[in-house]
């Protein structure tokens, strides 16, 4: 059984504990039920859903991401560049890709995942880093306090769950909007999982991102 880890708690997971040529990131949480009974859901008074996003950053050997998928104008698009999020699915090498992009928490287990195939990841990454985010918290005035059932975990290529962290019940106060999830790190020996658990008041895993850029 995996472990599960409080906020702002990191471990450190090597290969001799579990088989890292495979990771899956899974992120999960639940429809928020109707406000005030069925009356009020009769008048349209539902509560907002949340949208959580996961999305990854590929980091070459200074730790940095050097591929933004920049326009005929020089500016960042995000597009076919090593940010994996729900406008740039796949990953140009195939060895890292988004599931898709799940906006309401319908369903049962993970209802998104990124999958990374390390042992096939070309030479030049060093370090992959996972973000989670609830996309316009700021705007619907939602965090990880409100969002049901909410949590984001990681899975080895034995399928056996590494890490998890639960983001609702209580877990993070009305101002955490994303977190700093986990990096997977390139040693010489193979990959080594660090599970790290830094909320932010960020709805926007772009502002994370400005710190590998």
């Amino acid at each position: 059984m995996g472990l599960s880890l409080k906020k702002g708690q990191g471990v450190s997971l090597k290969k001799t504990e579990h088989d890292l040529s495979k990771v899956t990131i899974g992120l999960g949480w639940d429809i928020n039920p109707v406000k005030n009974g069925l009356l009020a859901g009769l008048f349209g008074k539902t509560a907002p859903d949340y949208d959580l996003d996961v999305a990854a950053f590929l980091c070459e050997a200074d730790g940095k991401v050097h591929n933004l998928g920049r326009d005929s104008n020089g500016k960042a698009t995000l597009i076919d560049s090593d940010v994996i999020f729900f406008n740039n699915l796949c990953h140009h090498s195939g060895c890292l890709w988004l599931t898709g992009d799940n906006r309401t928490g319908s369903g049962d287990g993970d209802d998104e995942q990124i999958i990374v195939k390390l042992n096939d990841l070309p030479a030049q990454y060093s370090k992959v880093v996972f973000v989670v985010q609830i996309y316009q918290g700021i705007k619907n005035n939602q965090s990880f306090a409100g969002v049901n059932n909410a949590f984001i975990r990681a899975v080895d290529a034995r399928k056996q769950e590494m890490v998890r962290f639960n983001l609702s019940g209580g877990a993070y106060n009305d101002t955490c909007r994303s977190l700093l999830f986990a990096e997977l790190m390139r040693e010489s020996s193979g990959w080594a999982f660090n599970a790290i658990g830094t909320a932010s008041t960020s709805d926007n895993f772009v502002d994370w991102l400005k710190q590998y850029v």
